[in-house]
C-alpha cells in the first residue's frame, strides 16, 4: 500500500489514506474498499496550470508550421494555460460532450501537486517543492491553433477530471520514468511515457518558477502526448499512470449531465 490523500463527496477536508494502485483499492478509516465504490471529489485546492508542447512528439507534429506565422519559431519557454475550477471533476463524474460536437480529445497527463511556495527553484531542488502526484485528463474540444488562448475549447465545464487521489511524492521515486496509457471502452488507444518530455519535471518546475510563483495546492500538468484519442458520448474513458493508479470517467451528452 502507498500513502496518499483524497477527497470524498460530502467530506469537508482531504483524508489520509493507503492506496493500492495496482488493485485499485483504498484503505481509509479502517476500511479496505474498492476505489470504484467511492465517490471522489477532485483533489485540487489551488490553480491548475497546463503545459503545451512539452512532449517531443507533440512538438514534432507541428512540423514546418513552427517556423511560419504566427509562431515564427519554436517556443523558448514553457507555454502555459489554465484549467479553471469549473473544469474540475472527480473520478466517476461524467465528462459533458457539448451540444453540436461529435467528440472530445482525451489528454492524459501527470499532475505535480505543489507542497510549498516555489519561486526561482533550481532543477536540483525542484522536487523538494512537490508534495505529490495525481492523474489528470486534460480534456478539450479538438482544435489546432495554439497562437490564441483556446478557452472555448479547453475550459468547458467538466473538462478536467483529476484524481482519484494524490500520491505522496515519496511513493513515486522518478516522475520522469512513468508510463501513461489511455483506454476507451476497454481498448488501449494511447501509450506514452514521461521519458518523452522535452523539459523533464525538474527542469519544467525550474523554468516555470523563473517567471511565476507556484503556491501550495497548485497543480502543474507536465504536458500532453501527440495523437490524442477521441471519445464520444457513451464512451468510458480510463487514464492510467504506472504506479499511480487509474482515473475513470464516462462521456455523456451535456444535456444528460446534471448541473
Amino acid at each position: 500500500m502507498k500513502t496518499a490523500w483524497l477527497t470524498l463527496y460530502g467530506k469537508p477536508a482531504p483524508l489520509s489514506a493507503q492506496v493500492d494502485p495496482s488493485r485499485d483499492r483504498v484503505r481509509c478509516a479502517g476500511h479496505d474498499l474498492a476505489a470504484g465504490d467511492l465517490r471522489f471529489e477532485p483533489p485540487a485546492t489551488g490553480t491548475v496550470y497546463g503545459t503545451a508542447l512539452n512532449f517531443r512528439g507533440a512538438l514534432a507534429a507541428l512540423g514546418a508550421a513552427l517556423n511560419a506565422p504566427p509562431y515564427v519559431a519554436p517556443p523558448r519557454a514553457p507555454i502555459l494555460y489554465l484549467k479553471p475550477r469549473n473544469t474540475w471533476i472527480g473520478r466517476g463524474a461524467p465528462i459533458p460532450l457539448p451540444q453540436g460536437h461529435e467528440a472530445l480529445a482525451i489528454g492524459p497527463t501527470l499532475g505535480l501537486v505543489i507542497g510549498r511556495s516555489a519561486t526561482r527553484v533550481t532543477p536540483a531542488a525542484a522536487l523538494e517543492h512537490v508534495a505529490g502526484y495525481t492523474i489528470v485528463n486534460d480534456v478539450a474540444l479538438p482544435h489546432s491553433s495554439l497562437f490564441r488562448p483556446a478557452i472555448a475549447q479547453q475550459c468547458r465545464d467538466g473538462f478536467c477530471p483529476i484524481g482519484p487521489w494524490v500520491l505522496a511524492a515519496s511513493e513515486l521515486p522518478d516522475p520522469d520514468d512513468v508510463a501513461i496509457r489511455v483506454f476507451i471502452n476497454g481498448q488501449e488507444r494511447l501509450a506514452s511515457h514521461t521519458r518523452e518530455l522535452i523539459r523533464p519535471v525538474r527542469q519544467l518546475l525550474a523554468d516555470v518558477t523563473e517567471f511565476m510563483t507556484l503556491q501550495r495546492g497548485d497543480i502543474l500538468l507536465v504536458g500532453l502526448p501527440e495523437n490524442l484519442p477521441l471519445a464520444r458520448a457513451g464512451d468510458q474513458v480510463v487514464v492510467e499512470i504506472a504506479g499511480l493508479g487509474r482515473l475513470e470517467n464516462p462521456v455523456l451528452n451535456a444535456s444528460a449531465v446534471p448541473p
